[in-house]
């Protein structure tokens, strides 16, 4: 099978649907309810699609959440193999408290081409295509990397901007990144789409860094693999529970360091639609007779778009 326009179509589709689903829930304070409506309109509408698919990253467990599981199988049986993955709300406190930054992402492989992460938490760094592939790392210190990505960009370190979760387990990170006179955009949720914002110079980021979902970084490294960015993960397994789960999904070396080879093989769709207008997408607006959802779109080596589709209120 190939990852071809009318599957793309389709898909833009699904997570349209999920993103409407959400939008009567826009502002209510529920995240567990406006989830579930994401969630329940992401599964019924995959299960209508000709693919023998199967859920590789799974949402909700972190947040005790309704939830697509991993391992879940979606689709009539009929056709291809699918890995798929999945966050029907990503940024579920944007669409309670009807703040920019909701999403409704799913990405899509051949069998086998997306890695199978359990649901724990991810120390990640992401840059832009015009950062060498050797000048971050994980294991280097805040200082070293911010020093390379200067010296890659032929820009003074005051000029840089690093975005991060607004989080108290980055206290560290976001003073040394201050000490060195860096420009920070703290985010409150949404590192999926926080991660995005390496992939274009409209958006002024220059490193995408710390601790979030590991779930998000598989789903993140499929859209910055179309734009041939660097991404770089470490799963952080803190209980016993979660270091069982993830030898159990084949994961050998627990310290593992992830670069997007080893995350996405061959081709990926990936798709996110607007809950919320944020940075990448305009938010589910309702006109008339008629929904208009905005979704980021791509597919390596060929579509890296923004497409808005027109779904009529029944």
């Amino acid at each position: 099978m190939n990852l071809n326009k009318q599957l793309i179509d389709k898909l833009i589709e699904i997570t349209s649907y999920a993103a409407i689903a959400c939008h009567k829930h826009i502002g209510k304070n529920d995240k567990l309810i406006a989830d579930k409506a994401a969630t329940d309109a992401m599964r019924k509408n995959l299960n209508k699609l000709d693919i023998n698919g199967t859920v590789v990253i799974g949402e909700g467990e972190l947040d005790k959440a309704p939830m697509l599981y991993i391992g879940e199988k979606l689709g009539t049986g009929n056709g291809p193999e699918i890995d798929i993955a999945v966050d029907p709300l990503e940024g579920t406190n944007f669409a309670a408290k009807n703040l920019p930054g909701a999403l409704s992402v799913m990405s899509i492989s051949l069998k086998g081409n997306l890695f199978n992460a359990p649901e724990t938490y991810m120390d990640k760094i992401a840059v832009g295509n015009d950062v060498p592939n050797d000048a971050t790392d994980l294991d280097f210190s805040i200082e070293k990397n911010i020093k390379n990505i200067a010296d890659a960009k032929n820009k003074d370190i005051t000029k840089l901007t690093a975005c991060l979760l607004d989080r108290p387990r980055h206290k560290k990170i976001i003073e040394k990144l201050k000490e060195l006179k860096v420009n920070l955009k703290l985010i409150s949720d949404g590192d999926v789409s926080g991660a995005l914002l390496v992939t274009d110079k409209k958006h002024n980021i220059d490193i995408f860094l710390g601790i979030g979902g590991g779930p998000e970084g598989v789903l993140a490294a499929c859209a910055l693999d179309a734009y041939n960015c660097n991404f770089q993960g470490r799963f952080l397994f803190e209980k016993a529970e979660d270091k069982k789960r993830a030898l159990q999904m084949g994961i050998e070396d627990l310290n593992k360091k992830y670069n997007l080879n080893d995350i996405v093989k061959g081709e990926s769709i990936f798709c996110a639609t607007g809950i919320t207008s944020g940075d990448l997408v305009s938010g589910v607006k309702k006109i008339k007779d008629k929904y208009i959802t905005e979704t980021f779109v791509t597919k390596k080596n060929s579509v890296v778009n923004v497409i808005k589709k027109e779904v009529p209120i029944t």
